[in-house]
């Protein structure tokens, strides 16, 4: 007993192999109670015994094997890894374990082979079972057909796959062993009872007396369906169903799930073997069947009927066998022979099904001509061919052929086709005999009811019988609206014999079918296609689905284009209802006319009505019109009456009241009778003669109105053009097509005869008449807005100048769409109409193509151009194509029947020559666009050769390929593509250029597909082996195919089809299928009419009963969660993982509110790491384009697609800007909360918006600068650094932006790239912009050049890259640039360089041309400004950059308000507490004490701010100290420094915090010196800005923001009282002006703008003498003439008229008539409402003071007046100082001055002096000095030219210019011509630069060669805009704009100086110099 104690203490999978049975015994044992254990089926423990199953099973040991299979039944049953062992286990059982002679162990393994069908994995038991059956030993044999019957038995025909077993079967019958038999025989019955007849025919050659047993046996089974009885794992909910159902009591509710399978889905033909016939068929079967004898004929055919008797025929091409039997029974004389090939082809098709549906278009036409035979035995013959090519295609793609026979006048034809419409009517579903198809067929069969042959209409009834059996009443009774009661019974009657093909199950099954043609079922058989059959009989009908049928309603017409009134054969389209009626009413004489009318109408008005006197004829209409008005709809006789009103004079009636009258009483008929084609035929030709009539013409159009209403307009219009055009006047032609247009308009389009009209239209272009042609392309117009483009085909033949009127007339109706009709739902057809009216409308939009005209090629196909195109020389195969294309260009429009043409076209797809090949593509194209949606019946012949083509090694060939087969897709939809074999048959192809051209047509086409056919599964293997192909393209395209597989399939049948993989395929498919699970799109949304029908999201695109959830459960709710495709199509978003399938239950309508509540960016883990690596291994492709193609975008959605919400990518990548509108705000608003997210997709966003940047749209780029913005202002607070990889891929497109032509956008960009430099290296982002300067744009290089200059201000040289030798060099490149902008700011940044690098930067730029050079140095010298130290930077947005103002040229950025006001902004952003320094990141951080310690050379220690007592005026705002450094109130004496304290002041005003920046400008204001240089423009952006804080309502939501507030309003008071006077007026006005005219602005700001303005008033007595009045006045009169006084009484406020008013007459208070003078700046006083004003002002306070006697203004007088008041002499001082400042009279002026003094010598003329500059004193004062010598006879005239030039260039005096200087020449000493040059030289310079640049003058003083006072730039232009520039400008050009020289905010100087004065100033130098040079002689 050793031993034991030995092997007891192994553990348990160690007793289990071990070499004593015993102690296997014992391990099996244990391991059994181990298993009943384990709860957690996923187990660690599990996995130990993977490999020892097996040996549990084939123990050789009989009593240990029995415990071995309980423990391995245990662990198949409990183990989650279980079925990773089937195979070699079910292997095992089949081998060892059914031979056994235990029936325990038998029952065992039985139960085994169970469990694991119900683990899933039936299909590798089933193998086992199967190979067990060629066993020798019969024991296994047996044991392995019972377990297969039992797992049937239990599982259902669904789980176990019947094919397989049922090709075995015959020879288990033919088994010696009659065990094998007996077992045999039970398993057939089980198969019967599951699929019924199905059986019968693959037993048929099986032994008699067994087939006879068995059919015994057969009788015996119960006809009830029979029911799975167990479940798979993934079926658990159906199991809960069925145990429910059991317990109520069996079949509760039967219906549900279990009448799918009840309908037998196994077809026997499913289980048979294929034959393959074509080969052999006899060698010389084709000679022999043209043969002469019919003997011989016979032979052949015979032959072919024994191969065709196989039931099931190998595909192949039939194409040339088809041809020659159809020839036979179409032309054979010898009946007995067409019986013969109709036998052959019913066999054919019946043994091809599906696959002969491609041939059938061809054959039918010429069975049903054939029909004419009398013979029954062929009559027979052709009937079954026809049943049974019927079931190979559908009713929709034979329509045409069937309805274009039924007009044939042969009455057997007509009776045997209205017997094949009804036999395939029975095969029909409603669902696939929609309206579209039953009009046409119900419209043609109506004439067969009333036929004269009684065949023929027995045939129609019963057509119309099954048609109503099928189709229901509501559906079919529209048709028969007019059909009489007798006939009406019969069809009724005869609908209740039919007997259907589906059982009157049909409602609910054959629908459901119908919908989803086989649901759950094909999983197992996926590749076995055991069940392709049942899809064929659901789906066949199918293509009908679509509403196309168009084509057949529109049909009959084709064979009668303009048919006559009688027939209505034009209506055929229209609505069949009174047509048919109209048929009955015939022509009435005119004597029984008179005695109907004369019933109903009054004598004497019958007696009237030919009266000779007009009143007479009048009062007999009257009467008539009452007699008509009060008859009942039922007597009135219409034909009667309106014969009356014909009868003489009838129509040439020459009074137009009776007239009148007449015609309206005809409207009256039409509109109140029953009143017919007939009646109407009575009246229309005088209508139509009356339409052209001024007075009765619109009487006439009202009557043609009724009469369309009443019977149908495209029968009325035809009749009336048609009469229209017979006749020669012009007015009623083109009032005709007037009264169309109109009606068209009103009735709709539908059944009009498009062709009808066209040639009348073509009539009426020709006319010489113009009205009639412009009415004719009226009517073109309405009838393009039904059409569409085809309609311009027809008049491509037209004049080139008729075709360009068309063609702007069709332009305008682009984009409209038709209204919807509004008359014309005929009162006849009743209420049923309307559904049919939707459709209508609908077809005739979408295929007006099929009005089209098309010419039947078919004759022109001769055999001579087939065995052309067919030739071995391929010049002869070239010219055959030729003509075909010529031949399809002809006829534009063509119809099917092109002969041989397919089989021809076909084989030169695979010519050698591609030329060819390419040629053959471009007719096919060509074909599809001729032929219209009529090529669906090519495309199994010709459209999947094309496909073939796609594998094709030359890319231009497989590109024309995929257009050609894009232009037949287009045309026939993709249903036909993917029915059937041939798509999945191409793919299987092993062609990596066709496999990825396929793939990616279908990842094109599949996504906009509704439903597809259920033969797309096919597909899904092969797609599964391109997954792993070995062409990484293939791999790629079929992952990107795969989601669009899936939305159609659903991921369950995806994943069950990976069943047939290896192993390891299988895993890396499953992965990738959970990958696509996730990106799986949603299904298109069904049209409208459809989605009434649709139950929430579950059913989408199929027309599925209401039912469609419960029924779907059938198929759907045993897999473990409800088919995700389904989620999809209720929009459950791709995020909400795992719980699809409850959400589509619970929201119907997800689609609309998607969950929109969680983060918009996921935190993808690594995930941007990832998408660097992928792009720098080239993975993925770099973000690098010109323009952003389609793959890029691609790209980044789906790198997006899992880190951004699926709602907010949507918006993002919709074609709609407005949707990206709304994708940014939601990222602004997300932007704070989820900053992690934000980073994390940093790139991705990035990358977004670079493409935002293509973007055409401004309002999408606007809100992108914004975003950005905001983001980088994120970033930096959050110390965030840039990647290279972000950088790259978004610098460089941020870049292009900076050359947009709008300034907001240029500015904004400008901000942005400085924010980017706090995150990113500077001296990265030099490299990004030197790049930029590179550009075409000008305006993008000149603001690169200048950010450069910015970046080297603020970061000094270091930021040069890649040196700054090499960085300088490509800069200076740019001074020789043709434009002067980028000239201009090239040198700026040179300058700036300079400032910053001294002298040196002449070495580093090295040689530059002479004129580069001369200019650069010219700049540089003008700039004249010491290299400061170290550059300055501020913490936060670098705005203001120092630099000399030259130097900044358009460098100017915002002003100071605009500037406070974006810091407020900013501040805001950041949460309104920004100490700014702190959230710098340290490498750019300053040190602040040490740059305020050292500001320049001259050092000054400046008190500091708190020492000031400044808190009487700011009290409540607090300043941070140590931050502020205040400028000292004794600025005037420390002239020495202004530039640096200035500098500083700036630097606070740019200050990230409020408080600092609105104190430092406050400090501004203080000095008065200071405030007086701001010009008007700055002080009108600053006076904005000022006033629109005040405004902002989220300033008071600050904490300290009623402070901001207060302290913004004494700024504004200080602004008002310290600036210069004239210029705050100014800047005022303007304001107020453009406030007043700005609808956006608020009428508050108005009102604060005013009320500075009375301010400004009441200042006004103490400043009136400082104050320029002309300019004012100015100002006042442009004001006016914006305003007149009209407009301003219309203001909603009296304010601004008030203001004004107060305003002038305080000036004129103040000046007195002298205000008269200061309009010269006023171009015409007379026309001016100022001057009117003044006067009458003037006026009033004279009379009031009556003093004033004086009124005489003239200068001269008060010059001479020799007591001039105090008063008065200021006023003629200051009249003479003006022209001395004026550049005009200056010299007069001196002049006077001179004459002045000399007369009043007492006179004080230095207040005047005061005011002015320095040098204007010492101009004023040479100027007389130099008067005086000449009037003394002197004769020196130098030095005044010297000067007055300088004056001419330069200045206006009387500027309040602070920095003075003292000027080398004050005295009028002697001046050397060298200076004169010098000072030339600068003038000119400057008159060629100031055309660009009005800040670009330098300072006066600057001019005179002495070094001047270091001066200063600043954003703001506020210090050194000279005034007296502005002055001379705004003197010069008064018609400029006011506000065309103060854009100083912009940021770009406008063009002041017309170049015409530059030039002429030039001229004027020239000449002085010359004087001067020679004077100095």
């Amino acid at each position: 007993m050793g031993d034991d104690s030995e092997w007891m203490k192994l553990p348990i999978d160690q007793k289990c192999e071990h070499k004593l049975w015993k102690a296997r015994l014992n391990g099996y044992e244990e391991a059994l109670k181990l298993f009943q254990k384990i709860d957690d089926e996923k187990s660690p423990e599990w996995s130990k015994y993977l490999g020892l199953i097996k040996k549990f099973v084939t123990d050789s040991n009989a009593v240990a094997q029995l415990k071995g299979l309980e423990a391995a039944l245990a662990y198949v049953e409990n183990a989650h890894v279980a079925g990773k062992t089937t195979g070699e286990v079910a292997s095992g059982v089949v081998n060892k374990v059914f031979n056994q002679p235990k029936a325990r162990a038998k029952e065992l393994g039985l139960d085994i082979c169970l469990m694991y069908i119900e683990i899933e994995k039936g299909e590798a038991v089933q193998e086992e079972l199967l190979k067990g059956l060629d066993n020798k030993n019969p024991k296994i044999i047996v044991a392995c057909i019972e377990t297969l019957r039992k797992a049937l038995s239990e599982f259902g025909s669904k789980i176990i796959s019947l094919k397989p077993i049922i090709k075995i079967l015959p020879k288990l019958f033919e088994s010696r062993e009659k065990a094998v038999r007996d077992e045999a025989k039970l398993l057939a019955v089980e198969i019967y009872r599951w699929i019924r007849d199905a059986l019968r025919p693959p037993l048929q050659n099986i032994n008699s007396v067994q087939l006879k047993e068995l059919e015994e046996e057969w009788i015996k089974v119960s006809s009830a369906a029979p029911k799975q009885s167990r479940f798979l794992r993934s079926q658990q909910e159906l199991k809960a169903k069925f145990e429910q159902q059991q317990a109520v009591g069996g079949d509760a509710d039967g219906g549900g799930d279990d009448e799918e399978e009840a309908v037998p889905q196994v077809d026997a033909y499913e289980l048979l073997e294929a034959v393959e016939i074509l080969s052999k068929l006899p060698k010389d079967f084709y000679e022999k069947i043209e043969a002469k004898k019919w003997q011989e004929r016979k032979e052949a055919l015979e032959a072919v009927e024994l191969l065709v008797k196989n039931p099931k025929l190998e595909s192949g091409d039939y194409a040339d066998l088809v041809k020659v039997l159809k020839k036979v029974v179409g032309k054979d004389t010898n009946v007995m022979l067409v019986a013969l090939a109709a036998k052959c082809l019913a066999g054919l098709a019946a043994g091809l099904r599906k696959k002969f549906g491609q041939y059938a278009g061809h054959v039918v036409p010429t069975i049903l001509e054939k029909f004419k035979e009398k013979k029954p035995q062929v009559v027979q013959a052709l009937q079954e061919a026809i049943d049974a090519i019927f079931l190979t295609t559908t009713l929709q793609n034979i329509s045409e052929d069937v309805l274009a026979v039924m007009d044939n006048k042969n009455p057997t034809i007509k009776q045997q086709t209205s017997l094949f419409i009804a036999r395939s009517f029975r095969h029909c579903t409603p669902s696939t005999l929609p309206k579209s198809l039953l009009k046409p067929f119900c419209a043609a069969l109506l004439k067969h009811i009333n036929d004269s042959a009684p065949e023929v209409r027995d045939a129609g009834f019963e057509a119309l019988g099954t048609a109503l059996k099928v189709a229901g009443e509501k559906a079919v009774n529209p048709f028969l609206a007019d059909v009489d009661k007798l006939k009406l019974d019969r069809i009724k009657e005869c609908a209740e014999k039919v007997e259907l093909v589906y059982g009157k199950k049909t409602g609910g099954a054959a629908e459901k079918k119908e919908g989803k043609p086989i649901t759950g079922k094909t999983p197992v058989l996926s590749g076995t296609g055991g069940d392709k059959e049942t899809k064929d009989a659901a789906t066949k009908p199918g293509p009908l689905k679509k509403a196309p049928a168009v084509k057949s309603g529109v049909q009959p017409k084709k064979g009668k284009p303009a048919a006559s009134a009688g027939t209505g054969g034009a209506g055929a389209k229209g609505k069949k209802g009174p047509e048919t009626k109209e048929i009955f009413e015939s022509e009435l004489s005119i004597e029984v006319c008179e005695e109907k009318a004369a019933a109903v109408l009054p004598a004497s008005c019958i007696q009237q009505l030919d009266s000779g006197n007009w009143k007479e004829r009048l009062a007999c209409m009257e009467e008539f019109q009452k007699a008509v008005e009060l008859m009942e709809r039922s007597e009135m006789p219409c034909q009667a009456l309106v014969r009356m009103l014909a009868k003489k004079p009838g129509w040439k009636e020459t009074n137009f009241q009776v007239m009148q009258m007449k015609l309206h009483i005809v409207a009256l008929i039409a509109q109140k009778g029953n009143f017919s084609k007939t009646s109407a035929q009575v009246v229309l030709d005088g209508l139509v003669d009356k339409v052209g009539d001024v007075k009765c013409g619109s009487n006439a159009k009202e009557a043609m109105t009724a009469i369309a209403e009443a019977c149908q307009l495209p029968w009325t219009a035809e009749q009336v053009v048609a009469m229209a055009f017979s006749q020669k006047n012009p007015k009623n032609q083109s009032e005709t097509l007037n009264w169309l247009s109109n009606a068209i308009k009103e009735f709709g389009f539908s059944g009009l005869n498009v062709k009808a009209f066209i040639s009348n239209v073509k009539t009426a272009l020709a006319a010489t008449n113009p009205a009639v042609r412009t009415s004719a392309i009226t009517l073109l117009g309405v009838m393009y807005l039904y059409v569409g483009p085809p309609l311009r085909m027809f008049f491509e033949d037209e004049k080139p100048a008729l075709l360009s009127q068309i063609d702007a007339e069709f332009e305008k109706m682009q984009g409209q769409t038709a209204p919807a009709p509004t008359r014309g739902i005929s009162r006849h057809s009743g209420a049923g109409e309307d559904d049919g009216e939707e459709e209508e409308q609908e077809d005739v939009g979408n295929d007006v193509v099929d009005l089209l005209p098309r010419t039947d090629i078919g004759d022109k196909i001769t055999a001579e151009l087939v065995s052309k195109i067919g030739d071995k020389n391929w010049k002869i195969r070239k010219e055959g194509l030729d003509e075909v294309t010529s031949i399809i260009n002809d006829a534009k429009f063509i119809q099917a029947n092109i002969g041989e043409l397919p089989a021809a076209l076909k084989s030169r797809l695979n010519d050698s020559n591609k030329i060819l090949v390419q040629q053959t593509l471009s007719i096919l194209q060509q074909l599809a666009t001729a032929m219209g949606p009529n090529i669906k019946q090519h495309v199994k012949n010709l459209g999947i050769p094309v496909i073939t083509v796609l594998g094709d090694s030359k890319n231009n060939v497989r590109a024309a390929a995929l257009a050609t087969v894009n232009a037949w897709a287009e045309q026939t939809g993709m249903k036909e593509w993917l029915e059937g074999e041939d798509l999945s048959e191409e793919l299987k192809k092993e062609n990596p250029f066709l496999r990825q051209e396929l793939l990616g047509w279908l990842a094109e086409k599949l996504p906009t597909l509704r439903s597809v056919p259920s033969d797309l599964l096919l597909c899904v293997p092969h797609l599964y082996s391109c997954l792993e192909d070995r062409n990484g393209d293939v791999r790629k395209k079929a992952q990107d195919a795969l989601p669009f597989f899936m939305m159609h399939l659903g991921f369950e049948k995806m994943a069950k089809a990976t069943g047939k993989l290896k192993p390891t395929s299988k895993d890396q498919v499953l992965a990738m299928l959970e990958k696509a699970k996730a990106n799986m799109p949603a299904k298109p949304a069904p049209p409208a009419k459809a989605s009434s029908r649709v139950v929430g999201g579950a059913a989408p695109a199929k027309f599925q009963p209401v039912s469609a959830l419960a029924e779907d459960s059938g198929s759907n709710t045993m897999e473990s969660k409800p088919d995700p495709k389904k989620a999809k199509a209720g929009g459950a978003s791709s995020k909400a993982k795992g719980v699809q399938g409850k959400k589509v239950l619970s929201k119907p309508n997800l689609k609309e509110d998607d969950d929109k509540s969680g983060p918009i960016f996921i935190i993808v883990p690594n995930g941007k790491e990832q998408r660097m690596k992928d792009e720098k291994g080239l993975k993925v492709l770099k973000w690098n384009f010109t323009t952003p193609r389609d793959e890029y975008i691609e790209q980044l959605k789906t790198q997006m697609s899992s880190c951004v919400a699926k709602w907010l990518q949507d918006e993002m990548f919709h074609a709609d800007f407005q949707h990206h509108n709304k994708a940014l705000a939601v990222m602004v608003e997300h932007l704070e909360s989820e900053k992690d997210g934000v980073i994390s997709c940093l790139d991705l966003i990035l990358k977004w918006l670079t493409l935002r940047f293509f973007d055409t749209n401004t309002s999408v780029l606007m809100k992108a600068l914004e975003y950005l913005k905001l983001l980088f202002s994120l970033l930096s607070q959050e110390e965030y650094h840039l990647t290279e990889n972000e950088a790259s891929s978004f610098i460089p497109y941020l870049i292009l932006k900076v050359g947009e032509p709008k300034d907001v956008i240029r500015k904004d960009v400008r901000a942005i790239l400085n924010r980017m430099c706090l995150i990113y290296p500077a001296s990265k982002m030099f490299t990004f912009i030197m790049e930029g300067t590179k550009s075409k744009n000008s305006k993008q290089r000149a603001e690169c050049l200048e950010e450069l200059g910015c970046l080297v201000e603020s970061y000094g040289m270091n930021v040069c890259q890649p040196t700054p030798g090499k960085a300088l060099k490509e800069m200076a490149t740019h001074i020789g640039d043709r434009d002067n902008t980028v000239r201009n700011a090239a040198l700026n940044t040179i300058v700036t360089v300079y400032n910053v690098h001294g002298d040196q930067v002449f070495k580093l730029i090295g040689n530059l041309s002479e004129k580069d050079m001369s200019m650069l140095e010219e700049r540089i010298k003008r700039s004249a400004k010491r290299p400061s130290v170290t550059p300055m930077r501020q913490a936060e947005e670098k705005p203001q950059r120092t630099q000399n103002i030259s130097a900044n040229a358009s460098m100017l950025r915002k002003g100071p308000a605009e500037d406070m006001s974006s810091k407020l902004n900013q501040n805001r952003n950041m949460g309104s507490h920004s100490e700014t320094a702190h959230t710098v990141p340290r490498e750019f951080q300053l040190d602040l004490d040490e740059i305020e310690n050292d500001n320049g050379t001259v050092r000054c220690e400046m008190p500091a701010l708190v020492q000031h007592k400044l808190d009487d005026i700011f009290e409540p705002v607090l300043i941070p100290e140590p931050k502020i450094r205040a400028v000292s109130p004794h600025f005037d004496d420390m002239h020495s420094n202004t530039a640096s304290t200035i500098n500083f002041v700036i630097s606070q005003v740019a200050s990230g915090d409020i408080n600092t920046s609105i104190q430092a400008l406050a400090q501004l204001f203080r000095i008065e010196s200071l405030a007086r240089e701001a010009s008007t423009g700055v002080l009108k952006d600053l006076m904005h800005g000022l006033i629109t804080l005040m405004l902002d309502s989220r300033v008071e939501d600050l904490e300290e923001g009623e402070q901001v507030i207060r302290s913004v309003n004494l700024l504004v008071v200080k602004v008002l009282e310290k600036s210069d006077q004239t210029n705050i007026l100014s800047a005022l006005l303007v304001l107020l002006q453009d406030s007043l005219l700005a609808t956006a602005s608020s009428p508050k700001f108005s009102e604060l703008v005013m009320k500075c303005l009375w301010r400004m008033v009441r200042l006004l007595p103490e400043t009136i003498n400082s104050i320029n009045l002309d300019r004012i006045l100015l100002d006042i009169h442009i004001f006016m003439k914006v305003f007149p006084k009209e407009k301003l009484k219309q203001c909603k406020s009296e304010f601004p008229i008030r203001t004004l008013k107060t305003l002038l007459h305080t000036l004129c208070k103040l000046k007195g008539p002298k205000i008269l003078d200061h309009l010269t700046m006023i171009d015409n006083k007379n026309e001016s409402e100022l001057e009117a004003h003044l006067c009458r002002v003037m006026k009033h306070s004279m009379d009031q003071t009556g003093s004033k006697a004086d009124k005489d203004t003239e200068k001269g007088a008060s010059r001479t007046e020799e007591k001039a008041s105090k008063a008065k002499v200021n006023d003629i001082l200051a009249e003479i100082f003006k022209k001395i400042g004026s550049k005009e009279n200056t010299k007069e002026g001196l002049a006077e001055l001179y004459e002045y003094k000399k007369k009043y010598s007492d006179a004080d003329i230095e207040p005047f002096l005061k005011n002015s500059s320095q040098f204007f004193q010492s101009y004023v004062e040479r100027g007389l000095r130099l008067i005086e010598t000449e009037r003394e006879g002197k004769g020196r005239i130098a030095a005044s030219t010297g000067i007055s030039s300088q004056m001419e260039g330069t200045c206006v005096p009387a500027s309040t210019h602070t920095v003075s200087s003292s000027i080398g020449n004050t005295n009028g000493e002697e001046v050397g011509p060298s200076v004169y040059l010098e000072r030339l030289k600068i003038l000119r310079q400057r008159c060629g630069l100031d055309n660009a640049k009005q800040e670009d003058r330098p300072p006066l003083t600057s001019l005179l060669s002495k070094p001047a006072l270091p001066t200063v730039a600043s954003s703001t232009d506020m210090l050194h805009s000279k005034l007296s520039q502005l002055r001379e400008s705004r003197e010069q050009y008064q018609h400029l704009d006011l506000d065309s020289n103060q854009t100083h905010s912009s940021g770009i100087g406008t063009t002041l100086a017309s170049p015409s004065s530059a030039a002429a100033n030039i001229d004027d130098l020239k000449k002085r110099l010359e004087r001067i040079k020679s004077s100095r002689k």
